[in-house]
């Protein structure tokens, strides 16, 4: 790591840890929902998007800290991609939420429980991870886990498409089914776009 001179705004770390964290609740929340009958996923689409809205302040909270600093951790730009990733994917999970209420999903496709899983598991490694930006330490094997999750979820989401367009459903459901997948599938590409984001950071603070 580069030896600085300088002294550096340290809150920026906390508040990527407080975003990481509230990304790990929005995934219990998508596993809840797979639990869940129809009449209880209302109540979890509340919960949910009150931590999409806990989101968006950490989202606002890091850019005001980085309008207001004028030194910064790392390159003011890779701080406000970092975040707006973060923010990404508690959209993605809140929208994915939001469509199975609205579209009255009686019962999700087979196969959308392990795309949950994996971005659970993103999601865990994502909170451990964003402590570590202090030093730098322990992040190779975070982006390539990131990485490899990603893959698998692209696997997932090709078998799920698969899945709805083998005449089983009416075009009306595959319509809300195939956005549903998709969103999930959107989430799990922008933790990886998190995971990126840090590889590049930790390149240029090597």
């Amino acid at each position: 790591m580069r030896f600085r001179l300088t002294p550096r705004e340290t809150s920026f770390y906390d508040m990527f840890a407080a975003s990481a964290d509230n990304i790990v609740t929005g995934s219990k929340l998508l596993m809840e929902l797979l639990g869940a009958d129809s009449s209880a996923r209302a109540e979890i689409a509340e919960r949910m998007r009150a931590a999409e809205h806990a989101g968006d302040d950490a989202t606002h909270a890091i850019f005001h800290q980085l309008n207001s600093s004028f030194i910064t951790p790392f390159d003011r730009e890779d701080i406000y991609n970092l975040a707006s990733c973060l923010d990404d994917i508690m959209d993605f999970m809140e929208e994915a939420v939001d469509l199975v209420v609205l579209y009255q999903v009686e019962e999700l496709p087979k196969g959308v429980e392990q795309q949950i899983e994996v971005l659970a598991r993103a999601a865990e490694l994502t909170a451990e991870a964003m402590p570590n930006l202090r030093t730098m330490d322990n992040l190779t094997e975070y982006w390539i886990e990131v990485n490899r999750l990603e893959n698998q979820a692209d696997q997932i989401h090709r078998k799920l498409l698969a899945q709805l367009f083998n005449g089983k459903y009416d075009a009306i459901e595959v319509l809300k089914l195939k956005q549903i997948v998709d969103v999930l599938e959107e989430a799990a590409d922008a933790f990886e776009h998190v995971a990126n984001t840090v590889e590049t950071i930790a390149v240029k603070e090597s």
